[in-house]
């Protein structure tokens, strides 16, 4: 763990969002819902975490062709141009648009290039100074490949951000704690030692893109900086965060980045209907905690979470965290006073209740979990000098 831990406080922080953003919808019957950025926006404003000179509230730019093209091919933003605009054929079909999880509609040129532009005005921001931490909840398409959609992403604005981020001669770390492994962006830096990915994630045998395995360590210039730890099904806090303190804690040092790009996603949450990880919002914050002590700059982005309101206080709970306002004696801490309604809603605080995991989750999961520790450190730690 980084010296000061739990000391640290962050007040330069910037939330990137803007009302336009909430105009525009992916279809009724997709489970990707654009509504939680601003969700998550009403909370903060609501509990006075949001404004102020310390607490900026940016909007976003939409991303210019060109800065769109750092990554992806002319024919694929072509595509997708063309797409929105009514015209669809076969290629744009081979390139992901059109298919049940990237479905095509009027607006949505507009709202993908402004969900990137809004990480690139994070990153911008931290280039410049700025600020210490910048949070983007609508980004994080991290499956989005250069001439592919996939997983509700078309425009890949974590590989956009961290390709401006290295381009400036930072040392950028992609870390990603959503529930689906990061195939966009793993594939985007396979080959390169200067931005590293690190991806918590459920295991590729039950969940979609079903990569990310302890095996996928990079090749050539970049073998030794990807690593992937792949987590059972019915995970819980502890055993998630005993995989991050062994894992992403001592690589995060060896590596001493400069900036730290975290990808939030918020369907590891019991709960999620479209995954089957069991834990809570605390163990996010307790990630968040432990990243921000590294004391490096932090480009935050949301990602998935298909339950609309438990991914909206998770991020408003991580935004508390990262500007430095989250206080373990306030309202902000374990739903003060709060009650356990049906299912996984919680009405207090923004923390999520604490879930125990019983027996037989206990020892499904431990041993997973052990196995899949003594795999990463074996195969990526030694090109690190762990």
């Amino acid at each position: 763990m980084p010296s000061g831990y739990g000391e640290m406080k962050r007040t330069r922080a910037v939330f990137i969002h803007s009302a336009e953003l909430e105009k525009y919808s992916y279809p009724p019957d997709c489970p990707f819902d654009t509504t939680r950025a601003g969700k998550a926006r009403r909370i903060l404003l609501s509990m006075g975490l949001l404004g102020g000179p310390e607490q900026l509230e940016v909007p976003p730019r939409p991303a210019s062709r060109e800065e769109m093209e750092a990554f992806h091919t002319p024919e694929y933003l072509d595509a997708l141009d063309d797409a929105c605009h009514g015209h669809m054929d076969v290629e744009g079909l081979w390139m992901g648009l059109g298919m049940p999880d990237c479905p095509v509609f009027r607006d949505l040129w507009r709202y993908a290039s402004l969900a990137a532009g809004a990480s690139l005005v994070a990153a911008k921001m931290l280039l410049a100074g700025r600020v210490d931490v910048a949070f983007n909840p609508s980004g994080g398409y991290h499956h989005a490949h250069p001439a592919h959609a996939g997983g509700f992403c078309y425009i890949n604005d974590v590989v956009l951000a961290c390709m401006l981020l290295a381009g400036a001669g930072r040392r950028v770390l992609f870390l990603d704690v959503d529930a689906h492994h990061c195939d966009g962006v793993q594939a985007a830096f396979y080959d390169r030692s200067d931005v590293m990915t690190l991806s918590f994630h459920e295991n590729g045998k039950t969940l979609f893109p079903g990569t990310g395995f302890e095996d996928e360590i990079g090749e050539g210039p970049g073998e030794g900086y990807s690593a992937n730890v792949p987590l059972p099904p019915g995970v819980y806090d502890e055993a998630f965060l005993k995989a991050f303190g062994a894992v992403a804690e001592p690589l995060i040092g060896a590596y001493d980045p400069d900036v730290i790009v975290f990808e939030l996603g918020m369907d590891g949450l019991s709960g999620d209907p479209l995954t089957h990880l069991a834990l809570t919002n605390n163990a996010h914050a307790e990630a968040t905690r432990r990243v921000l002590a590294f004391g490096k700059g932090i480009l935050a982005t949301g990602g998935g979470g298909y339950h609309v309101e438990n991914t909206a206080r998770g991020w408003a709970l991580a935004w508390s965290i990262l500007s430095g306002q989250d206080h373990p004696d306030d309202d902000l801490g374990i739903g003060l006073g709060g009650v356990m309604m049906e299912s996984t809603d919680w009405r207090g605080g923004l923390r999520d209740r604490t879930l125990v995991p019983d027996a037989a989750q206990k020892a499904e999961v431990q041993p997973a979990i052990e196995r899949t520790i003594e795999k990463v450190r074996r195969k990526v730690f030694p090109y690190h000098g762990l």
